[in-house]
């Protein structure tokens, strides 16, 4: 245990919770998912059924009030329809080192960070023609969650996990950045970082002088200006992708 802040709240920047210990009661730790900004993931097993579930446990002093954990558990369940969102379950208390620690019970969701993808794809990128298709994925996903007055903030390739690719791909995203009713620069701010996404997808810099027009035209570079006076929403990036006409030659 750490520090305390000025409101008294225990500082915590590691749980040092081990496979095989029991939370409230019911999910055995199997191992440690990820570490954030604002708590820790553990891969679970929950008793009786055995079925694997994530577990968020949230760092006291990132959850005053338990504002931070309510907070995530609404707006997850607000978004439930949209598929990309992974699914909330439940809400649960533990006590650690006498102190209440809230966790909030999800989906385990089986895949892999779009970034290890990638990195193991022969020349570490996908072909356009599939880079289009994962970009229609993910801005199908997007939409849904702006059509619902949200928005993501902080789109990149480790904040999204494959979980099938094929004749297309499932995704779905980790750490919302902020919640909150989306403003116009918040949605603008994801339909960049959807471009963005595209253009490392094809091999970034390095092979982009090589790529289609089809891509160079919804890339335009990666400026800002020019990407937004294109695609003003997820949704118009979507109609261009359901309508492109692939060049010959």
């Amino acid at each position: 245990m750490g520090k305390s802040t000025r409101s008294d709240i225990p500082v915590i920047t590691n749980f040092d919770i081990r496979p095989g210990r029991v939370l409230a009661r019911k999910y055995e730790v199997i191992e440690l998912l990820g570490t954030g900004w604002e708590g820790e993931v553990f891969l679970v097993r929950e008793h009786p059924t055995d079925i694997e579930r994530a577990v968020k446990l949230f760092y006291p002093h990132r959850n005053p009030g338990d504002r931070t954990a309510n907070f995530y558990a609404r707006k997850l369940h607000k978004l439930r329809h949209c598929a990309i969102v992974i699914q909330y379950h439940n809400r649960e208390t533990i006590t650690y080192r006498g102190m209440p620690i809230t966790l909030l019970v999800s989906d385990f969701v089986e895949g892999e960070l779009l970034s290890d993808f990638l990195a193991r794809l022969p020349g570490k990128r996908l072909t356009p023609f599939q880079a289009l298709h994962l970009l229609h994925a993910l801005t199908m996903g997007i939409e849904c969650i702006h059509m619902m007055k949200e928005y993501h903030g902080d789109l990149h390739t480790d904040n999204i996990i494959v979980q099938r690719y094929g004749l297309g791909f499932e995704l779905k995203l980790l750490d919302f950045y902020h919640w909150g009713s989306a403003k116009p620069e918040n949605i603008h701010d994801d339909v960049v970082n959807l471009v963005h996404i595209l253009y490392e997808a094809v091999g970034g810099r390095r092979h982009y002088s090589k790529q289609p027009p089809e891509i160079k035209a919804i890339c335009r570079g990666l400026k800002r200006s020019l990407i937004l006076q294109k695609f003003r929403s997820a949704g118009q990036l979507r109609e261009h992708l359901e309508t492109l006409t692939w060049q010959s030659g």
